[in-house]
């Protein structure tokens, strides 16, 4: 398959699969849109194809996407550099390391790597940041690595469900429970980022371990997509076992008629075939 990366600023949709004779097979595209009102787009989204079956089996998938921080310098050189450390990273990491450990990792490393950055081209300290969602894909099960507010959305059986947490000042907030949920959604702070990276030395990477079916569509995107189209439309459109070319583009042409005042990325994966297998003394086993 070819190894195509979505550039700042490219609107055209890429797309792939993974040969039929592999264990786990997915198909995937993504698409990045600069919306109608921004002339930069500071979003970056990437990916890394497995090129056989056995390194699907050692390694598996991943998917990246990250949203530079609005108001920081270089919010698109931050949100490259953590795409683009998470790929690499990938790439390089021994078959032993474990999907959640790796994402933390690498998570980490890139979050380093931008602070150290920022602070090196601003005297002042103006920092640069990104938020960050990945997706790993492995044998049947997919692991999840966030900071910030871009999502992860996974649509079984016509319902798309989040499966990460908003990392926004007004939801931790509600948290903790001093705001409701309706009074987060409209607190003036619903935008402010309680994590990201770039932001601190140290970032605190959530993730999530999910087993995954064949059907299952992985939906990840930035806040320019979800504050437009709602999780029921997100199924509607990338849940019907359709084109998946067809519902990136469709998803972001909505985001981008109701609003477009932000950039709009997204990435759909939808999981052909899975292989089950179980854990023994930290070596898979196929399960029959």
């Amino acid at each position: 398959m070819n190894n195509l990366s979505a550039l700042p600023g490219d609107n055209s949709v890429r797309s792939g699969g993974q040969p039929s004779n592999a264990a786990l097979n997915v198909e995937f595209a993504q698409h990045s849109d600069p919306g109608r009102q921004r002339e930069q787009n500071e979003d970056y989204l990437d990916y890394v194809a497995p090129a056989s079956p056995a390194r699907a089996r050692s390694h598996g998938w991943l998917f990246v996407l990250a949203d530079g921080v609005g108001g920081t310098a270089k919010g698109e050189v931050a949100s490259r550099a953590a795409v683009e450390h998470l790929t690499e990273g990938f790439r390089q990491a021994s078959a032993s390391e474990g999907l959640s450990a790796l994402l933390i990792r690498l998570a980490q490393e890139a979050n380093v790597h931008i602070y150290e950055t920022g602070r090196s081209h601003s005297p002042g300290g103006t920092s640069m940041a990104t938020t960050l969602v990945a997706c790993a894909f492995r044998y049947d099960r997919m692991v999840v690595a966030h900071a910030g507010d871009s999502r992860c959305y996974l649509i079984r059986q016509g319902q798309a469900n989040l499966i990460t947490r908003d990392h926004t000042v007004a939801q931790e907030q509600a948290r903790i429970g001093i705001l409701t949920a309706k009074e987060a959604a409209e607190s003036s702070t619903r935008h402010v980022l309680s994590r990201s990276l770039g932001t601190d030395l140290f970032v605190n990477i959530e993730t999530s371990d999910i087993q995954v079916y064949p059907g299952d569509v992985v939906l990840l995107c930035c806040d320019g997509l979800y504050h437009s189209v709602q999780p029921s439309e997100m199924a509607a459109v990338a849940g019907h076992g359709g084109d998946l070319n067809a519902a990136a583009k469709r998803l972001v042409d909505i985001a981008n008629d109701r609003d477009g005042s932000d950039n709009i990325s997204v990435q759909l994966i939808r999981v052909r075939s899975v292989e089950r297998v179980g854990m023994y003394r930290g070596r898979p086993y196929k399960l029959r």
